[in-house]
């Protein structure tokens, strides 16, 4: 018998896994209970009433029990109106026995005249019905599929409970009607998986509910779990095969019973004769018994196998519905067509077994439980959780004023735009990085100040009319992308793109196809390009004829290929950064409207290509910082337009006095080279405003007494100045303010006269320090735009 915690736990048991239990599964259930009620029925007669009634016979010559003490009556048939405790007179000269020793005969003629099924009929009942239970229930139990199937249900019961199924729904019943959305309430949860007529109702009946932060957290996390639930179940078709074993096993063991029990019943028979040896205690050895219960069981035996016989059309239905229908693959389509939700995937192996199973019970819960299958309704949670989560105050607090004084929002790592930054209609720069799924819905019309977009790693898509809207106000856009796939295309039909950044390896082979596209940008003036690339795309230079400024930042890796500049007539800034070069490309010559040239980064070691520069009028920057050049050709004297030269971080060791020849320079670059002397003709310069000679070799003027900065736009001064002990005291003049920008401990040693007035500079001066790194140029004129660097 089982207990009773034994039979709380199958309850509880088949209680949990109701839903994966089809029609057949239940009524076999239900018959296994019948089977289980047969034999506790049997088991209680068998033990409370008397079983076997034996009294002693004489056998006649015609082979008929006669009633031994009455030998003179006629044979009689023993059946169930002999008293219970009847023992018959004992006639005169015969021994009469006792109430002890027909107990004796009839527990001796029960254990060897009785056939072993008639005695155990109710057992055999029980332990078959046992054993029934158990294959049916195994798969419920087997560690590798108890677990994946606890994790389903308990996942189910989950999803169903949660609102956000209940809006998902309720928005495709409204979006297919074409209705007006249902006014927002809040919806309880569904308490537990049942099929009562809540469930039964129609789907979208509902109104469409809000979901608060706790619960779109909540259904985030199901939507997390059923992926990891999907991975895990779909890779295997351990359930699909082990339900089939249960199957084919009880078809077997039904089949052996239904063979076997039919002929064991003919042994539950009313009438047993036996013999049992007493003749030295009785002169008796014959007896004829009546075995009470063999009407009952053999009833019980016809229902038991009418029983059998139902449980094994019951198997049979549930082999050939396995074997009829491909249950290792489930498909959407239905839901598909039906929903809003068209990507819902389809599954294979043990979820899509486990789906059948759950159609049969209930086709709801597959359509329920399919909402957290689909990337769409995922999106739109995380949208809905994040717009709760920034709202447009909080953006409001976001937004910064940059650089060019424009109205600037950077977001970073959220799952998408929040709807709010659509509000903000004054916003003129948008910078999105590190955002997975990013979407500009047609809102993004109502940002009309917007002209500059960043995207970051960020996949964006955009609406028609939002695609629209940004082809004819966007000007600036900067894309970064490690994955060329994730790449958007849509950006070539911005037609009025006039500056665009790329960051990436978006001109590999692979991306043939993003490169190709960019002749569509007729308008495009500015292309920065930050990759690495062994030769330079020919579509670059053959198709974007509206170019006017080129950046090539390869990374370090050379380039080549730098003939098709020669197309490139437009050009008035040419950047080739970090492109590995060992001289200035000679295409570049030809380039007459070329205002910048900058080459920082690559190896070069002489530029005495600049002496075919005099054919670019219009050249008036030069920079070729972080090079390893050794010396500054005598050529440089013929870029009379140059205006700025940048020569910062190489190896010079001398200045050429043909430099001075560029009076139209400004601004000179020669820091972090190996410069020992200054040349007095730098003097010359009469525009220089910007002189660099930080970090070099430079070892004069160490003895400098005065030091007259009036009349400089200077905002500070170094404190290196204490080292020059030869300026000191009275030395520097300066304005009061300049003055009191030094260090008090500084300031203390240059004492300033009383008659400051009397020590004068000439307005000629250039004064270097070489201790202090200080370079001062045309001290004298109050509108010189003095800079000075240490």
């Amino acid at each position: 018998m089982l207990s009773e915690g034994e039979l709380k736990d199958l309850t509880n048991g088949q209680s949990l896994y109701r839903v994966l239990q089809p029609w057949w599964d239940v009524l076999c259930h239900y018959l296994s209970i019948m089977m289980l009620t047969m034999a506790t029925l049997g088991c209680t007669l068998q033990v409370t009433l008397r079983r076997f009634i034996c009294v002693a016979c004489q056998m006649t010559s015609d082979g008929i029990c006669e009633n031994a003490y009455n030998s003179k009556q006629t044979s009689t048939t023993f059946n169930s109106s002999i008293p219970k405790f009847y023992i018959p007179p004992s006639p005169p000269g015969f021994f009469r026995l006792d109430l002890q020793q027909y107990s004796f005969i009839d527990a001796v003629c029960y254990e060897h005249q009785l056939h072993w099924f008639a005695k155990f009929f109710p057992y055999v009942v029980m332990l078959q019905t046992m054993v029934l239970v158990i294959i049916s229930n195994f798969w419920f139990k087997y560690p590798s599929t108890s677990a994946r199937l606890m994790h389903f249900v308990s996942i189910l019961h989950k999803c169903c409970d949660s609102p956000w199924t209940t809006r998902a729904l309720s928005e495709t019943v409204v979006e297919q009607g074409g209705g007006a959305q249902p006014s927002a309430s809040i919806i309880e949860p569904v308490e537990k998986v049942s099929t009562t007529s809540e469930d039964r109702k129609p789907i979208g009946m509902e109104p469409i509910s809000v979901l608060d932060k706790k619960e779109g957290e909540q259904a985030k996390a199901i939507f997390e779990k059923v992926k990891k639930l999907k991975v895990h179940v779909e890779d295997t078709d351990i359930i699909y095969h082990l339900y089939m074993k249960q199957i084919v096993l009880k078809m077997v063991v039904l089949a052996v019973w239904l063979v076997y029990i039919p002929r064991a019943a003919s042994y539950f028979t009313f009438d047993v004769d036996c013999t049992v040896d007493l003749r030295a205690v009785v002169p008796y050895h014959m007896f004829r018994c009546v075995h009470s219960l063999a009407t009952i069981f053999w009833l019980l035996s016809l229902v038991y196998t009418m029983l059998i016989i139902l449980y094994s059309l019951a198997c049979f239905y549930s082999f050939w519905w396995m074997i009829r229908n491909s249950l290792r693959h489930y498909s959407f389509d239905l839901v598909r067509e039906e929903s809003i939700y068209s990507d819902i995937p389809d599954v294979k192996n043990d979820f899509a077994f486990i789906l059948h199973l759950l159609d049969q019970y209930n086709p709801l819960f597959s359509k329920r439980f399919s909402v957290f299958l689909s990337e769409v309704s995922e999106k739109k949670l995380r949208q809905l959780n994040l717009n709760n989560l920034w709202a447009l105050e909080k953006l409001h607090q976001k937004v910064v004023r940059n650089t060019k004084d424009q109205l600037e929002l950077h977001l970073m790592l959220l799952s998408g735009i929040p709807d709010a930054v659509f509000e903000l209609h004054d916003l003129e720069v948008l910078k999105l990085q590190l955002i997975p799924e990013a979407r500009f819905p047609k809102k993004l019309t109502q940002l009309t100040y917007l002209t500059e977009l960043w995207l970051d790693h960020t996949t964006a898509t955009v609406d028609p009319m939002a695609l629209s809207f940004l082809s004819q106000n966007l000007k600036i856009l900067k894309l970064k992308f490690t994955e060329v796939q994730k790449a958007p295309t849509w950006i070539f039909n911005l037609w009025n793109l006039a500056e665009l950044y790329l960051y990436g390896n978006l001109f590999s082979e692979e991306n043939s196809a993003f490169v190709n596209s960019l002749p569509k940008l007729k308008n495009l003036k500015v292309l920065f390009l930050k990759c690495s690339v062994s030769m330079m795309p020919k579509v670059i230079a053959g198709s974007l004829t509206s170019l006017q400024t080129l950046i090539v930042d390869n990374e370090g890796t050379q380039l080549s290929a730098l003939q098709s500049f020669k197309t490139m007539q437009n050009l008035t800034c040419l950047k080739l950064i970090h492109c590995d070069l060992q001289r200035i490309p000679s295409s570049i010559f030809s380039l007459t409207n070329l205002q910048e040239i900058d080459m920082e980064g690559n190896d070069l070691k002489t530029i005495e290509e600049v002496l075919s520069f005099q054919h670019l009028p219009r050249l008036f920057t030069l920079k070729m910082k972080h090079n390893s050049i050794t010396y500054i050709p005598v050529h440089i004297g013929v870029l009379e337009s140059l205006e700025q030269l940048h020569l910062s971080h190489n190896h010079v060791k001398t200045i050429p006095f043909q430099l001075f020849l560029c009076t139209r320079l400004y601004y000179l670059d020669l820091s972090h080279n190996s410069l020992t002397v200054i040349p007095h003709g730098i003097q010359d310069l009469k525009r220089l405003q910007y002189l660099n000679i930080s970090n070099n070799n430079v070892s004069q003027l160490t003895n400098l007494s005065l030091l007259d900065l009036r009349g400089n736009q200077l905002e500070s001064l170094p404190t290196e100045l204490e080292d020059c002990l030869c300026l000191r005291p009275g030395g520097l003049l300066v304005e009061e303010g300049l003055f009191n920008s030094l260090p008090p401990s500084i300031k203390e040693g240059f004492q300033r006269p009383e008659k400051e007035h009397s020590l004068k500079a000439s307005e000629s001066d250039v004064v270097v320090n070489a201790n202090c790194n200080l370079v001062i140029c045309n001290t004298g004129h109050g509108d010189s735009g003095l800079t000075y660097s240490v």
